[in-house]
């Protein structure tokens, strides 16, 4: 697998997504997209090597676009990276914070702010990212409305910041996964793998059940489990597994096996090690 020079990211210049590739990939030219799709289809076409996707954060729970798309990506999951989320509220230079009357943010940014925000008793206003917000704060340039966005967005769209760490939670981490066009190689013997699938189960009475039943036989830890609805309808449920282990590995090959029986479709999307992250 070559090495990352370049990555996509949703969002504008300043995004979380953008910090965290660099965070990651500090050599790495940057590529912002204006949605979800463009940024996959920059991966497709070769426009760049990796795309940045957030899945999920530890206040707010899942990112319902990307966990939708990622199945029909066509891409592979190939790392995770977790990224602690220090969010800061800012607004044009002189402003206080009595003079905010509206606060602007994607709607991550605003759930994981939402008790402050409801204590300083300020509008709330969701945006289609966080950088985004910043940058229209800057062309506004109204004393009256404020974003919640990342310090390098406050220095990119020149703002002041009126409170860092405005989460609600000290605990406020999100998870990346990053995608590329195939799977890296992977030491087989290594205790440090998750492999990532999606499934949907067959009209069968405790269809789920039985499907997850080889984990539990087998040995094979499930560390993420998730449904939702298919963009088929709403009586067809999806499923997002993370589990620990290769598929080639013996235990885990006979849970998938058993698993096939109960199941219409199983997709993987990623084998890939672990964050050193999830030590911590």
């Amino acid at each position: 697998m070559k090495k990352i020079n370049s990555f996509s990211f949703q969002g504008v210049s300043g995004a979380y997504s953008e910090l965290a590739g660099k965070k990651l990939y500090p050599d790495a030219i940057s590529y912002p997209c204006a949605t979800f799709e463009e940024m996959f289809e920059q991966v497709r076409i070769g426009n760049v090597d990796a795309a940045m996707v957030p899945i999920e954060n530890s206040l707010a729970g899942r990112v319902a676009d990307t966990q939708r798309l990622i199945p029909e990506s066509n891409l592979k999951i190939t790392s995770e990276y977790f990224l602690e989320i220090n969010h800061n509220l800012m607004a044009i230079k002189g402003t206080k914070i009595s003079d905010i009357k509206r606060i602007h943010s994607h709607e991550q940014g605003i759930a994981q702010c939402r008790n402050k925000i409801i204590k300083l008793k300020k509008e709330m206003i969701v945006e289609a990212d966080t950088a985004g917000s910043a940058k229209m704060i800057s062309e506004l340039n109204n004393p009256e409305d404020a974003a919640i966005a990342s310090e390098l967005a406050a220095r990119i769209y020149d703002l002041q910041i009126l409170e860092k760490n405005f989460q609600d939670s000290i605990n406020n981490v999100t998870r990346f996964l990053i995608m590329q066009k195939e799977l890296k190689d992977i030491d087989l013997s290594s205790n440090q793998i998750l492999t990532t699938l999606v499934f949907s189960v067959r009209s069968i009475p405790a269809a789920l059940y039985k499907c997850l039943g080889g984990f539990a036989s087998n040995g094979v830890n499930i560390t993420k489990l998730e449904s939702y609805v298919h963009p088929q309808g709403f009586d067809v449920a999806q499923f997002y597994i993370d589990f620990d282990g290769h598929p080639d590995n013996p235990s885990v090959k006979l849970a998938l096996e058993e698993m096939k029986f109960f199941c219409k479709h199983i997709k993987i999307l990623g084998v890939y090690e672990k964050s050193l992250f999830r030590k911590k």
